[in-house]
């Protein structure tokens, strides 16, 4: 059996509305070939339930001295970004460099 996917009114280039029970499929080569040949397939896919792997959000706690948070104010004002994409994007720097090492 190959696999299949859910396609899109190709006129409109919205999803097709599916009854219950009622399936649209495309052969996975006729989707490649699609892909392959430059088509937009972003219509014919179902992207509601889509994940990235290890981009999972989780809420952490950190407490820091005062005057390291002036020193994040100051530079997240500087940069015209928010206190925490500072932190983040200095810890995501930190965790590269400590990896490629």
């Amino acid at each position: 059996r190959g696999y299949a996917v859910v396609v899109c009114g190709v006129a409109t280039r919205r999803p097709l509305k599916l009854k219950k029970n009622d399936r649209h499929v495309m052969k996975a080569k006729d989707f490649d070939k699609k892909f392959d040949d430059g088509e937009d397939i972003s219509g014919c896919l179902d992207n509601s339930k889509a994940t990235r792997p290890g981009r999972e959000q989780k809420r952490v706690n950190v407490d820091f001295p005062v005057w390291m948070i002036q020193s994040l104010d100051k530079e997240a004002a500087r940069l015209g970004v928010p206190r925490q994409s500072v932190i983040k994007v200095w810890i995501a720097d930190r965790l590269e460099r400590a990896q490629a090492s």
